[in-house]
């Protein structure tokens, strides 16, 4: 191939090769917005190093993967066609050696052994805040260093790597089932999202046709892992404008949800219930009509602390016009989930690129074009509508049947990929396999384009509202230190 970006499926023996001029031409298919950014990562084999780029159309539709040999230990640089490839660069530079020419910004992102520079903010009366990365509460490490005026930030840059695992090297080698153990501990707060994608990763490289009633179970947990995140979330943005009550009656609602999924599923994140070819768990009849029988309580509850959100002056003083990020530049960073529709990107990849159960039950969700938090929260409130809605007609067209599929035997090497709408956004999974095991696999979470997003719309915001307008973004920081 060259000089053309061509759409190839995601199964197939192996993504196919483009040479140099095959892949500058993607890049500029990226740079137009002709294409949009899904994933960059590079893979060994005995044939030596390569890189692989996973893109799609606007519309979310033609998912390809192409490749590329990494000859000498380098690549012609994505990011400096998309920026939104950027990290990932950085990050794949780290963790396997290969360099991206032209890479804007060459730092190191993984390896904090390494001297690391933050970029220099120039200007009378400026001076720096370092936070991080252990921060107060029940979160994950990550470190933030303020440029501020006063009280007006000028530049943020964030640090991620300390929740590095190994995950994608741990797969190597191990089975499928125990490959998607791993992908579901990725973030633990998308462990549906992750467990399917990577389980639609293998079941295309197999040819795998899942079970309907798998497949509407999958989307039932799907649907209560969103709204669980989306009613947390929606509580700690207020709690973050100083408006505590609201989050504990969302709080309390989440931890409703949650016993229900366990009620259901066996457990509360419902985590190893997807698997290869279906589910592990299957929901009984008197589970299903307690599922049912709860979600106008839910949608009840949601809907009276909504009119509170909308009718406290002081708390639409904080949400409304802070943190905003302007649509063109959440199109060129390739945001997608309540961050990207918040901001103009009209993709769900649950509607745009759909897959069972949501080709029948396509959701209705919105898009807007403040960019701000209150449009971030907007955007969840309409998300829990939508799941609420969503997981009464699954549960009214589950049909009877098998709940997983039988997994043929993998002599040869195979190739599959897939994308899930996760709560935060598309997650997307690509695996190889060789044989019984897999060869490489690598996992994509939606926050590789968040959290620069996040630092170019805090810019001229106070530090005070800093918390407010992350939490708005709730970027995963584990999700992107694989």
């Amino acid at each position: 191939m060259t000089g053309s970006p061509m759409p190839p499926p995601c199964s197939a023996d192996a993504p196919p090769m483009v040479d140099a001029a095959g892949w500058h031409a993607t890049g500029a298919a990226l740079a137009s917005g002709e294409r949009v950014l899904v994933a960059l990562w590079a893979a060994r084999d005995d044939a030596g190093a390569r890189v692989h780029l996973a893109t799609r159309r606007p519309n979310g539709s033609d998912l390809a993967v192409i490749a590329l040999r990494a000859e000498d230990g380098s690549y012609p640089s994505i990011g400096r066609h998309h920026p939104g490839a950027i990290l990932m660069e950085r990050a794949l530079q780290d963790a396997s050696g290969l360099r991206a020419e032209g890479l804007p910004d060459p730092r190191p992102w993984l390896d904090h052994e390494r001297d690391f520079a933050f970029l220099p903010a120039e200007g009378e009366g400026l001076h720096r805040i370092p936070v991080g990365p252990i921060h107060a509460g029940t979160i994950e490490p990550g470190h933030f260093r303020f440029t501020v005026n006063g009280e007006t930030i000028v530049r943020l840059e964030a640090r991620l790597g300390y929740t590095h695992k190994g995950t994608l090297g741990l797969m190597r080698g191990a089975t499928p089932d125990a490959a998607l153990r791993l992908a579901g501990r990725v973030s633990g707060d998308s462990t549906v999202a992750y467990a399917w994608a990577f389980a639609r990763a293998v079941e295309a490289a197999l040819g795998v046709v899942v079970p309907k009633r798998a497949s509407v179970l999958r989307g039932v947990m799907a649907e209560l892992e969103r709204l669980a995140n989306h009613a947390g979330d929606f509580g700690a943005i207020c709690n973050d404008a100083g408006f505590p009550l609201i989050n504990a009656h969302a709080g309390a609602l989440r931890e409703t949800i949650l016993r229900q999924a366990e009620a259901c599923f066996g457990h509360r994140l419902m985590m190893d219930r997807i698997v290869p070819g279906g589910v592990a768990a299957d929901l009984a009849p008197a589970s299903a009509a307690s599922l049912l029988a709860e979600l106008p309580s839910w949608r009840g509850r949601f809907e009276r602390l909504v009119e509170l959100y909308g009718k406290t002056a002081s708390l639409q003083d904080r949400v409304v016009a802070a943190g905003r990020l302007a649509p063109d530049l959440a199109r060129r960073l390739g945001c997608g989930g309540y961050v990207g529709r918040a901001a103009g990107q009209d993709f769900d990849a649950r509607r745009d690129a759909p897959y069972p159960p949501y080709d029948r039950h396509a959701p209705d969700v919105p898009a807007l074009a403040a960019g701000d938090v209150d449009a971030r929260v907007r955007i969840r409130i309409a998300e829990i509508r939508a799941s609420v809605a969503l997981i009464g007609e699954l549960l009214g067209d589950l049909p009877e049947g098998d709940i997983r599929a039988s997994r043929p035997e993998s002599g040869g090497e195979a190739f599959g990929c897939a994308l899930v709408e996760g709560f935060r956004g598309d997650v997307f999974a690509a695996v190889r396999l060789r044989g019984a095991v897999v060869a490489d696999a690598f996992l994509r979470d939606p926050s590789w384009f968040f959290w620069p997003a996040l630092e170019a719309s805090i810019e001229g915001n106070i530090v005070a509202d800093f918390p407010l307008c992350n939490k708005s973004f709730n970027a995963a920081y584990s999700g992107c230190d694989l």
